[in-house]
């Protein structure tokens, strides 16, 4: 198998560039273990920087580095560095401890929130709440009245309770993202109702992910190029790994291209998340098509018998269903009739 190594986006120092190899070496070292991956978003937590700071490129890194080593890690990673990222943007201390951002809705009756003196208090059940009976702490959004708000809550509290036997899932087996229960949990809320989905943040956020999906298609892309080197690689292979190339360097190019905007104070607002179902798009498009092309390119043998390979294409699979798909390109249409395009 291919040797784990950094992700670059922009040009990174020579610093910033070892920064990125470390990660990339302990994600490789912490793989599948999601108490060795708590420990390395703990370590990485306060190094890597929060988008929108001037190092946003070397943030995006760090998450695809990660992710191309190992996409259980990355799942870990990510959410940890956003929720720190939403705190600072909020003004509010983050204590320390690892940390969730469950913001997701379900189906069912929505998470309620209720005024109790200085706090509030959630009841009812959350869907979608990665690693929520191993975390610390996580940023949950509730409805308060007939607007969402966001809150910390402390998942250590008898009012918190994961459910059991609900994730069945064969990608990122090991990060359950089943619902929580919350019966009366005391939380304190962030931000006020709305701010969550309008701050500019959110937008950087969701672009970050898309440079996890980068990360995991990278590394996808070392074991089909690892594979010319024990069979000479035919004509067919050879295009396969031509179009890859050309489909993470699109990948590449826009990510990189958003994160300079993101520092340059450009990407904010209904802007911001235009760009960023754009990005999205691009980025989702292109790991699909190294997805297909490392099955058509590779054959069975490393489904079958590559644990390491097995293991990344289910997890991104999964991950990559985090894009909405028809409905992001219906979003992201909807969102052209109001500004008009961009530059086209």
């Amino acid at each position: 198998m291919p040797e784990p190594g950094p992700v670059l986006l922009g040009s990174p120092s020579r610093a910033e560039r070892d920064e990125l190899t470390d990660a990339a070496a302990r994600a490789a070292e912490a793989a599948g273990d999601v108490a060795a991956a708590l420990a390395l978003a703990g370590a990485l937590g306060g190094r890597v920087p929060a988008p929108g700071t001037g190092r946003t490129a070397h943030a995006w890194s760090a998450l695809a580095s990660v992710a191309a080593a190992d996409l259980t890690v990355a799942r870990t990673l990510e959410p940890h560095l956003d929720a720190l990222a939403i705190l600072d943007q909020a003004g509010e201390p983050a204590p320390s401890g690892t940390w969730g951002v469950f913001a997701a809705e379900g189906p069912g009756e929505p998470l309620r929130a209720e005024p109790d003196g200085s706090a509030y208090v959630l009841t009812g059940r959350k869907h979608w709440c990665s690693l929520g009976g191993v975390l610390d702490h996580a940023l949950i959004s509730a409805w308060v009245g007939g607007e969402r708000q966001l809150f910390t809550v402390d998942l250590a509290q008898d009012a918190v309770s994961a459910v059991p036997g609900t994730w069945v899932a064969r990608g990122l087996v090991a990060v359950d993202s089943g619902p929580l229960d919350l019966a009366g949990a005391t939380a304190r809320a962030v931000g006020a109702p709305g701010w969550y989905l309008e701050r500019p943040g959110f937008a950087w956020g969701g672009i970050g992910v898309a440079a996890v999906w980068f990360g995991g298609a990278v590394g996808i892309a070392r074991r089909m190029l690892a594979a010319s080197g024990t069979r000479a690689p035919d004509q067919v292979a050879m295009m396969h790994l031509g179009a890859v190339d050309a489909q993470l360097h699109a990948a590449r190019c826009v990510l990189e291209q958003a994160a300079q905007a993101v520092d340059a104070g450009t990407l904010g607002g209904a802007d911001g998340w235009q760009a960023a179902l754009r990005v999205r798009e691009v980025v989702a498009l292109a790991v699909e098509d190294v997805l297909r092309r490392a099955a058509h390119g590779l054959g069975p043998g490393p489904l079958a018998t590559d644990d390491e390979h097995a293991r990344r294409v289910a997890d991104l699979e999964l991950y990559l269903r985090q894009w909405h798909a028809e409905r992001d390109q219906a979003a992201l249409g909807e969102a052209l009739l109001r500004s008009g395009p961009a530059g086209w």
